[in-house]
């Protein structure tokens, strides 16, 4: 079981870059893919970026080349690095598998806004 815990909100102007990181609570995290998800306003929430028990990663054609999903198994985090952000990339940000399962939940997210 997983449930994430995002690291706190942020504002700031297109072209920014930020650092959102997700502490995964629940066993044996090193052995789980886990994914940073992000709804916008009025939208559903979609998988953005997803990271395999390797290290090998995927992301969706939005933010290819501008986000990067990396690890850190040894601390159970996950992390999402966010660079030249456009104000679509508003939204809240959470961390959990990709799907979730059974029992897994849903952490607050992170409020990233994007506006000049």
């Amino acid at each position: 079981q997983v449930q994430g815990v995002e690291s706190g909100g942020a504002w700031g102007q297109p072209g920014g870059a930020w650092r959102r990181s997700c502490a995964a609570s629940g066993r044996n995290f090193r052995l789980h893919v886990m994914g940073w998800y992000r709804q916008a306003p009025g939208k559903q929430r979609e998988l953005g970026a997803t990271i395999t028990t390797g290290g090998s990663t995927h992301y969706v054609y939005s933010v290819t080349e501008r986000f990067t999903i990396s690890r850190d198994n040894a601390k159970n985090a996950a992390y999402l690095q966010m660079n030249s952000l456009k104000p679509e990339d508003t939204a809240v940000y959470y961390c959990n598998r990709p799907p979730p399962r059974p029992g897994d939940s849903w952490g607050q997210g992170t409020q990233v806004t994007v506006s000049s």
